[in-house]
This record gives structure tokens, C-alpha cells and sequence, in this order.
């Protein structure tokens, strides 16, 4: 897995492409609190799309991040268009905590 932070219409966009698991988990973590320290107060956008794989634990890193973003009053908003993963946030209700965007033009234009 890679995860990369970059600023797209002045927004921090974080993607990321593989597989995120056990074994990837610490540099997901890494990057994504990175993020929330350097844009306190901002909507950070973690895109999924380049995601084949995300198990259980990649999905609680995601909302720990969401958490330490509304504290520092902000937010986390993902993006994901593949059907099988889409459909999976929507299963395990991670949908209903953190907001589920089709593509980063529409966060980055809102």
C-alpha cells in the first residue's frame, strides 16, 4: 500500500492504492494523522479508489482519524467508486459515520 498526501484546489487529499490490512496499517496511520496535525480545523479527503482490499482493522484506523479530525474541528471525507468496497462501507454502517463522496471533484468544489 501507498498512501501520499498532496493538495489538490487547495484541499489535503490523501491517496491511497493497494491493499490496506494488518501489515499496512502503521503507515496509513502515519499519514493520516500527519494530515489532521497539519490542517487543523480543515476537511481532509481520503481517497479509496486505488483500493482492492481494506479489512476490519483498515476501516478503524479510518474512523480513529475522523474522530481526531472532528476534535480538532474538522473532517474526514472518503472517496470510493469500486462497487465491492463502496457496497462494504455501506454494510458495515462506516458510511453513517463518516461521509462517502463518489470523487475528490466533488469535495474539493464544495
Amino acid at each position: 500500500m501507498t498512501a501520499r498526501l498532496s493538495i489538490i484546489g487547495g484541499q489535503p487529499v490523501i491517496g491511497v492504492v493497494g491493499e490496506i490490512d494488518l501489515a499496512t496499517l502503521p503507515q496509513l496511520h502515519n499519514v493520516l494523522t500527519r494530515a489532521v496535525h497539519e490542517h487543523l480545523g480543515g476537511t481532509i479527503v481520503v481517497d479509496l479508489d486505488g483500493v482492492h482490499v481494506c479489512d476490519d482493522a483498515g476501516l478503524g484506523v479510518l474512523l480513529g482519524a475522523a474522530g481526531r479530525a472532528r476534535e480538532a474541528g474538522g473532517e474526514l471525507v472518503v472517496v470510493c467508486t469500486d462497487g465491492p468496497l463502496r457496497n462494504r462501507l455501506a454494510r458495515t454502517g462506516f458510511d453513517r459515520a463518516i461521509t462517502v463522496n463518489e470523487s475528490v471533484a466533488s469535495v474539493v468544489s464544495s
